[in-house]
């Protein structure tokens, strides 16, 4: 298929990106740097520079066969400063996109959304069905989107999935031949425990870069975590904070569902499989089990062998005690399932964090 994947130079993105090329689909990566990278860019797919008000109506004029749409500001506390840049951003940019679909006659998207449409849960695990109160204008951005998703699909036949992401965390081994339209060629990792710094990177053949996590600023706590080990272990100095260890939890600190970001790409093929005319279907993608921040650093500190230096800080605010998706939904309808666990998406960041750190590389 012919695919146009905007945000294609980010994280997530790349990652998705990389999976496409190398099932053999014919990927175009649309992406205006702001947050992304270019050397990020999946091997194989063409890269163009733009903004999707300018750029997707031309690229989809030349024929697509589906979107995957990955390009927005995900900052909430940006978007708490700055509420007009993501509406403009994030809503403005989507309805710019849906419009050049329409006129094209591009017939599918998935549209990367997020927890953050939940707001504060009344229950976890947390279902579909749950109540849309976001509590920042992030959030408020991507219900908005959805909305639209449903009226395209509804009064222009437009298939439509939107895929909302707990804790995406990990990285991605490339193959080293990505692009050569084998299918599977980019599959690799089993992710399984002990896979040590280089993750699960074997199974699919030598890796020619990680696809990883590199936000600015960052405020993932695995990132974070991997950042300050890497520090104490050139003696640089430092210390990791946890906000809070005075929730209602089994160690005090705060529970979140962590996904690895090759099992969160995988989905992202499914559900372009699986898009049908006229319709909008919403999926949580998550582990169904929650890590809490002690979990998260006693798994970093195993895998790099650093004792990490950390405190507790107080609460921030508006940190909910617990979040953790329920997948039943795209378990059933697609049969998805996470592979990785917790081990596996903290040993391919390390790998990811290492490998940036590597001469001529940007740390």
């Amino acid at each position: 298929m012919r695919l146009l994947v905007t945000g294609g130079a980010g994280y997530i993105g790349s990652v998705v990106g990389a999976l496409l090329v190398a099932d053999g689909h014919d990927v175009t990566v649309l992406d205006d740097l702001s947050t992304g990278h270019e050397d990020a860019v999946p091997t194989g797919a063409t890269f163009v520079q733009g903004t999707l008000r300018e750029d997707a109506p031309r690229l989809l004029a030349g024929g697509a066969d589906a979107v995957l749409h990955f390009a927005a500001k995900s900052l909430v506390g940006e978007s708490m400063a700055k509420p007009s840049l993501y509406w403009e951003s994030n809503l403005g940019g989507s309805l710019a996109l849906l419009e050049a679909m329409r006129a094209a006659g591009t017939p599918r998207i998935v549209f990367s959304s997020t927890a953050a449409v939940y707001g504060e849960p009344e229950q976890v695990p947390i279902e579909e069905t749950a109540p849309t109160r976001p509590t920042s204008p992030y959030g408020g951005s991507k219900v908005a989107v959805d909305t639209a998703l449903s009226e395209y699909a509804r009064m222009h036949g437009i298939g439509a999935m939107s895929l909302r992401y707990f804790n995406v965390a990990g990285a991605y081994p490339e193959a080293a031949d990505a692009g050569s339209g084998a299918p599977g060629a980019a599959d690799a990792g089993s992710g399984a425990p002990g896979a040590g710094g280089a993750g699960g990177a074997g199974a699919g053949g030598p890796v020619g870069r990680w696809l990883g996590e590199r936000h600015s600023p960052e405020t993932h706590l695995i990132p974070n975590v991997l950042a300050v080990a890497r520090s104490a272990a050139r003696g640089d100095g430092g210390h990791l904070t946890l906000f809070g260890d005075d929730y209602p939890t089994p160690d005090g600190t705060c529970v979140r569902d962590y996904i690895h970001v090759a099992d969160l790409a995988r989905a992202h093929l499914l559900a372009l499989d699986a898009c049908q005319p006229g319709q909008h279907r919403v999926y949580n993608l998550g582990s169904e089990s929650g890590s809490s921040n002690l979990e998260v650093l006693a798994e970093c500190r195993a895998v790099t062998g650093v004792d990490i230096p950390a405190e507790i800080g107080p609460r921030r605010p508006g940190d909910p005690a617990v979040l953790v998706a329920s997948s039943a939904k795209i378990r059933a309808d697609l049969g998805w399932r996470p592979e990785r666990d917790l081990r596996a998406m903290v040993a391919d960041a390390w790998a990811f964090t290492r490998a940036m750190a590597e001469p001529g590389r940007t740390p």
